[in-house]
């Protein structure tokens, strides 16, 4: 079972939200049980090398045992309800890791690692 998302999370109202439906809708009621963050809130959006560098960060995140925060949410959304690792990394157990990309114009993509 996946522990930990790295979102694509662009801090964007509709972005944000249609991911959040999306990790509902794949994981059901499970989803409340994730740890999803958005490295893009300590990096910017890196563009075309957002994808393999935060693959780097969802790798990182299984080989520590620890989720990267999402930086500076202070008034959450109350549509995008779950746990979004706010301010503060969190040490948990991370054997398996989602990490998604979405490309303009359509693109998108999801990588699933898993600890061996």
């Amino acid at each position: 079972n996946v522990q930990y998302i790295n979102a694509h999370g662009t801090s964007t109202p509709l972005g944000d939200l249609n991911e959040t439906n999306a990790i509902k809708a794949t994981f059901g009621d499970f989803a409340k049980n994730l740890v999803v963050n958005s490295t893009k809130s300590m990096t910017g959006h890196l563009l075309g090398g957002a994808g393999g560098i935060e693959s780097v960060f969802t790798v990182l995140a299984i080989h520590n045992q620890i989720s990267p925060p999402t930086i500076n949410i202070f008034n959450q959304d109350p549509e995008c309800d779950l746990d979004y690792c706010a301010n503060e990394a969190r040490s948990m157990k991370i054997d398996v890791a989602l990490k998604n990309n979405f490309g303009f114009g359509g693109t998108n993509g999801s990588l699933v690692f898993k600890k061996i």
